[in-house]
């Protein structure tokens, strides 16, 4: 757990597949950017993939990891970018599989709130909602 102004905090960082199920996870303090784990997350990222992510994704080292992997990397420009890509906003909207992943993993009482204080037993928990939501029809 890291510290923020809101006191003690973490941040789940996901990769998931086209239907929304858990392909990776990492978890860092609150107070660490977005990107710092997205280089562990893309060496999962397969070949000719689409990759989805907000505007804290946005940094040249991110798109030219998409690139590596020859996927296409669509993520909107933050308000002070210079230069511009080409970005979907139709495409965009599946991201929602991302939220609809974190708002399943919060139906678990013990993950919403983070009773487990230890970062092993936390990431283990997200990782068996994971597996029973891949076992879900």
């Amino acid at each position: 757990m890291g510290r923020s102004r809101g006191g003690l905090t973490s941040k789940i960082h996901a990769l998931v597949d086209a239907d929304g199920r858990l392909i990776d996870v990492r978890l860092t303090g609150g107070q660490v950017h977005d990107s710092v784990e997205a280089e562990s997350l893309l060496e999962r990222l397969s070949d000719g993939a689409i990759l989805l992510a907000d505007k804290g994704y946005d940094s040249n080292a991110i798109r030219a990891l998409a690139t590596d992997r020859t996927a296409w990397a669509n993520i909107p420009p933050r308000s002070n970018r210079k230069g511009s890509f080409v970005f979907s906003s139709w495409v965009y909207r599946q991201r929602n599989l991302v939220e609809r992943f974190f708002n399943s993993i919060k139906q678990f009482r013990g993950t919403a709130t983070r009773y487990d204080k230890d970062q092993r037993n936390f990431i283990a928990a997200v990782k068996i909602i994971a597996c029973r939501l891949w076992c879900r029809p």
